[in-house]
């Protein structure tokens, strides 16, 4: 399985791909090659009569769909065996249709694969990551397109935990006569799908942080210079990670300090900028900084607290934002928790936040980060710079939030750390 947290090395992708297929898969390789088509090459070079590998590609490609590559270019290719279609389901990009590919917005990612693949669909295996939907919601029901396709089996890695699906998706397809197996790769598709579940079963979006910093942990000098601390590879490398999620979150220091624009700025990848949050319980935010200024380019919400000035908040919403007010918490700011059941409504299964150190102290003291990816430069700032992480106000190392690192990559002249909670807490 690809790892979600390289994303843009679809090379790795087609590397791993060759080492699991063998040599008669190298023209279809070629062919996928000379058409630039990195899915397609990620598909050739598995063995297509391997279920278990079928369904680790069929993960890949949710991981390359999730990166914005074309999500039905295999059925472009030329395939030799009829029982591999990699048909894929909504929650890498967060369930939300907005953030779908605009001409899934009407039928579907499903519905999008069976039409590629036209006849060569029936009598095929479908592989999918999580139960096909039997419900109609936004589309119609994607098991009842499968039947209709007439496709001769499934394999399904995981039974879909909403409770709209819940395994009638799954009792759809037997009772039409079609034989489906059930948990092959159901760790990868886990993982993969943490981001559905979670707002499924806990109401709010997986939370990814990330993090840039020298050495010592500081993301900035005692003046707040802080451009640049590391390299221009990590900073491509974090601007790929914008394009992996739902929604990229700040706090209002750092929408103060940086006057970031929070788009993903790479070649190609420019539609898939992520919504813009900016938490920020006291309207401290420029009506002149370049998320306001942008607004009506790129979706952008203030989150703030309630009771602020309504005058204030309408000169936010004439500018283009989307205002969310929460319930207050004490003297706190914003509840965080609050924050992220908020966000969870709207349909954010993914959100990255990029700061600041009061925001992700507040997220890691109510158990609210699922993962971090940290940046480190090889410098030290000192004492007295800007740390990273806020204070925690632990008194004992027994009582720290503890992560798992899952991943280690040099990236130019700086490192790359990946790190999990674990066990991520389940409902």
């Amino acid at each position: 399985m690809v790892s979600e947290h390289i994303l843009d090395s679809n090379i790795r992708v087609i590397a791993a791909a060759m080492r699991a297929g063998d040599t008669s898969s190298e023209a279809l390789i070629d062919e996928a090659a000379r058409r630039n088509d990195a899915y397609g090459a990620a598909l050739g070079a598995y063995k297509l009569w391997d279920p278990e590998r079928a369904q680790r590609e069929a993960h890949a490609n949710d991981e390359l769909l999730a990166a914005g590559y074309d999500a039905g270019a295999l059925m472009g290719m030329p395939i030799s065996m009829k029982d591999l279609y990699g048909v894929h389901g909504m929650p890498t990009f967060g369930g939300s249709p907005a953030e779908l590919p605009e001409k899934w917005q009407d039928e579907g990612p499903v519905t999008e694969a069976l039409r590629r693949a036209g006849p060569r669909a029936k009598g095929a295996t479908a592989y999918v990551t999580l139960e096909p939907c039997s419900h109609h919601g936004k589309t119609p029901p994607c098991a009842d397109a499968l039947i209709e396709a007439g496709i001769a089996r499934a394999v399904v890695a995981l039974e879909d935990s909403d409770p709209r699906v819940a395994g009638r998706g799954i009792e759809r397809l037997r009772a039409a006569g079609i034989p489906v197996d059930v948990g092959l790769c159901a760790d990868e598709a886990r993982q993969l799908n943490e981001g559905f579940f979670l707002k499924v079963e806990q109401g709010r979006p997986l939370v990814t942080v990330k993090l840039a910093s020298s050495l010592d942990g500081n993301i900035a000098t005692h003046t707040g210079d802080s451009k640049w601390i590391t390299g221009p590879e990590a900073r491509r490398r974090a601007h790929l990670l914008r394009a992996t999620h739902d929604a990229i979150l700040v706090g209002s220091n750092t929408a103060l300090s940086d006057d970031p624009e929070l788009t993903c700025r790479l070649p190609g990848l420019a539609e898939r900028s992520p919504i813009r949050i900016v938490a920020d319980g006291r309207l401290r935010l420029p009506l002149t900084s370049r998320l306001v200024a942008t607004a009506s380019q790129v979706p952008t919400w203030l989150c703030t607290r309630q009771g602020n000035d309504p005058a204030r908040l309408d000169a936010y919403r004439d500018l283009g934002l989307e205002v969310i007010e929460l319930p207050a918490e004490g003297d706190s700011p914003l509840d965080v928790v609050a924050l992220m059941q908020a966000l969870g409504a709207r349909g954010v299964t993914r959100l990255l936040v990029e700061g600041g150190g009061a925001v992700i102290a507040a997220l890691l003291q109510h158990d609210l980060i699922d993962r971090l990816v940290w940046f480190r430069a090889g410098l030290a700032l000192g004492g007295d710079g800007v740390p990273a992480i806020a204070g925690l106000g632990l008194e004992r190392v027994a009582d720290a939030p503890k992560f798992m690192r899952t991943d280690a990559l040099v990236v130019g002249a700086d490192m790359m750390e990946c790190f999990a909670r674990n066990p991520i807490p389940r409902a």
